[in-house]
């Protein structure tokens, strides 16, 4: 497991059980990890968009007498941010943006540094046929990119990616065919109706949830039985998430050892391909 400052922040919050209003500072704090031990309690509760006093309680939610305490085990967990290079441009909202997604996929890195979650996660999705493929809104994109290359080595790959009173019909339409896990995309901001599925396919259809959030804080998390994150960046106005993408493409590549015959679907669908002229070389 990493042992960055991020990592053991992230573990110290994972031993508490957090209202939202404290997952969205123990968040902020995890994507800050470096910069956040410097900030006044004022200034975190600026970062994280909530009240002062919600920063205190969080502190004691902890177990620290304050905020004061807080930040000093912190100090001493997260490193101080190196200076700035003599002469060093700005970078501009653009380039700042890119640094920081940049910056999104070298936590995912450290994060896989311990294989485990992403190896359970591929075993549990190679193991149900079908395999129910879960986003809504803002994670469509992310499902929809998943289940298509899923479906290359998956013998049944089923794509949710719209909501309505039909989904629960769809999870139990799974579920009946022999599904036994679902993989769920889920990103800011949170449908509520995300959460309703995930429930109802846990204790109603009896699915082993695996989600891919932005945080292992995030709304789902009550509501998963294997959550990984992978940050997303929030530095242009709508969100951007290739952290979540590569996370997801990891979990193809761990779905895709756990199939036996996934090397041999593989090779049958490019020689059908290339029988049918499908792709300009």
């Amino acid at each position: 497991m990493t042992d960055s400052p991020a990592a053991r922040l992230q573990k110290l919050f994972e031993g508490h059980r957090l209202t939202p209003t404290q997952r969205r500072i123990a968040h902020c704090m995890v994507r800050g990890a470096a910069e956040v031990p410097f900030l006044s309690s004022v200034e975190l509760a600026e970062l994280a968009g909530v009240s002062q006093p919600s920063v205190t309680r969080f502190a004691v939610a902890l177990g620290f007498d304050g905020y004061p305490a807080l930040r000093k085990y912190l100090r001493e967990v997260a490193p101080a941010e190196p200076p700035r290079a003599a002469g060093q441009a700005e970078h501009n909202s653009y380039q700042q943006a890119v640094h920081a997604e940049i910056e999104n996929l070298r936590h995912l890195a450290e994060m896989l540094a311990d294989p485990g979650p992403a190896e359970e996660a591929g075993r549990l999705l190679a193991g149900s046929v079908p395999l129910p493929v879960l986003g809504l809104r803002a994670a469509s994109s992310q499902a929809r990119g998943f289940a298509y290359f899923a479906g290359k080595v998956h013998p049944d790959v089923r794509l949710l990616d719209e909501g309505g009173s039909m989904l629960a019909d769809r999870i139990d339409a799974a579920a009946g065919a022999g599904a036994t896990a679902l993989l769920c995309f889920a990103l800011p901001r949170h449908p509520r109706e995300v959460l309703e599925a995930l429930e109802y396919a846990r204790s109603t259809a009896g699915l082993t949830v695996v989600t891919v959030a932005d945080s292992a804080f995030a709304p789902v998390a009550r509501h998963s039985d294997l959550l990984i994150p992978a940050p997303v960046g929030t530095g242009l106005a709508f969100d951007t998430a290739c952290a979540p993408m590569l996370l997801g493409r990891v979990l193809l590549e761990s779905m895709a050892d756990a199939l036996p015959d996934a090397q041999a679907r593989l090779e049958s669908f490019d020689a059908k391909a290339a029988a049918r002229g499908l792709f300009v070389e």
